[in-house]
């Protein structure tokens, strides 16, 4: 359902030096850009209950780890909303349960939702939740947009391009799916890095992978840059190996879903491909997530669950057959790469060289 508001959605800081949201909250609804029909269509999609929420994270409405964990907290806050007050506390729970079953690998849907359920507990009346609820999912929101900025800062000085570090030519990189402010509260992750890149006059190009099958490099990462001017060139999936020999590229700068006490992450199918061609070919290679994303009770990425979607986002683009129908499909959405593979992992509590189960736990306890 589509409706007009006139309160003010939070927007990310004017120092974010980008207009891009992929959310909007206005207290008694949220918003959602769906991404499903970037780049050719900007729809927004008003949501007011948890099970709306839950259904648009499903269906990839929204997505980024860190902005499903954003969503999903607004989506508990629409949860007290409506509760009715003779049985609120069970609709609340009901909600909870719903909104974690979205999507099984990005950590941060349940670090939010535990955030949101600890709140939830502490509660003794609905009025109180509802106002409690509401102002934690602002509050991580508002944290979110922080922790990118920070963690820009953190990326440049393990790149040594920081403040201090001499006037060095700019650089380029290449990164693969979304990680700016479509997949966050409103910078990004690695997008962050490349736009902070950008604003000190440090980046010569952005490579872009595609990303298949949901083409997020090329509906998103692409428009995303293009609408801030920063210098993008889009390729084939299959193109990396060719563009890091021709010796171009310095790091390759990407996300992550889920990381492990040992270092190993989870991000988007093809990752674990780069990180290879990364070290064959001596090229940094630089995973940027908030610390939501590491999970320290998980000890390897063995034990990362690997969503598995539907076959038809292989065999067709919307809705046009690309492949004979009822062929077999492999369609995982995420992989796992070692931490051997990985030079440093950056979260906004600075940044793990060289990750290992040593590192991890200095860091993050």
């Amino acid at each position: 359902m589509n409706k007009s508001r006139e309160s003010t959605p939070l927007r990310a800081p004017s120092s974010s030096a980008t207009g891009t949201v992929a959310l909007r909250w206005h207290g008694s609804s949220l918003e959602l850009l769906d991404q499903r029909l970037l780049p050719a269509e900007e729809h927004w999609i008003t949501l007011e209950s948890a099970s709306g929420v839950a259904q648009s994270i499903q269906d990839m409405v929204v997505r980024g780890a860190p902005a499903i964990g954003i969503s999903a907290a607004y989506g508990v806050a629409l949860a007290a909303r409506r509760a009715e007050r003779e049985d609120w506390q069970a609709e609340i729970k009901l909600a909870i349960r719903d909104l974690s079953a979205s999507r099984p690998t990005a950590v941060n849907l349940f670090w939010a939702l535990q955030r949101m359920e600890r709140v939830f507990d502490g509660c003794n009346s609905l009025s109180q939740a509802q106002k409690r609820l509401a102002d934690e999912a602002v509050a991580i929101h508002e944290e979110d947009l922080a922790a990118n900025l920070a963690m820009a800062d953190h990326a440049l000085e393990a790149m040594g391009l920081s403040a201090g570090a001499g006037t060095p030519d700019p650089i380029s990189v290449l990164t693969h799916c979304n990680t700016g402010a479509l997949a966050t509260g409103g910078y990004g992750t690695a997008l962050g890095v490349i736009r902070r890149l950008h604003e000190k006059k440090l980046l010569e190009r952005v490579f872009a992978d595609e990303t298949r099958p949901w083409l997020q490099g090329s509906r998103l990462t692409a428009w995303e840059l293009m609408r801030d001017g920063i210098p993008v060139t889009l390729n084939a999936d299959g193109a990396a190996a060719a563009i890091l020999a021709a010796g171009e590229v310095r790091w390759i700068i990407v996300g992550a879903d889920r990381i492990t006490a040992n270092g190993d992450v989870a991000n988007k199918i093809g990752t674990y491909s780069l990180a290879v061609l990364a070290r064959f070919h001596k090229v940094g290679f630089m995973v940027v997530a908030p610390s939501s994303t590491v999970d320290m009770a998980l000890a390897s990425g063995s034990d990362i669950p690997i969503e598995q979607r539907d076959g038809r986002e292989i065999r067709e683009i919307r809705g046009i057959p690309l492949a004979p129908a009822g062929v077999q499909v492999f369609n995982p959405v995420f992989d796992v790469t070692p931490a051997n593979l990985i030079d440093v992992i950056i979260t906004e509590k600075g940044a793990v060289r060289n990750p290992g189960i040593n590192g991890m736990r200095d860091l993050f306890g």
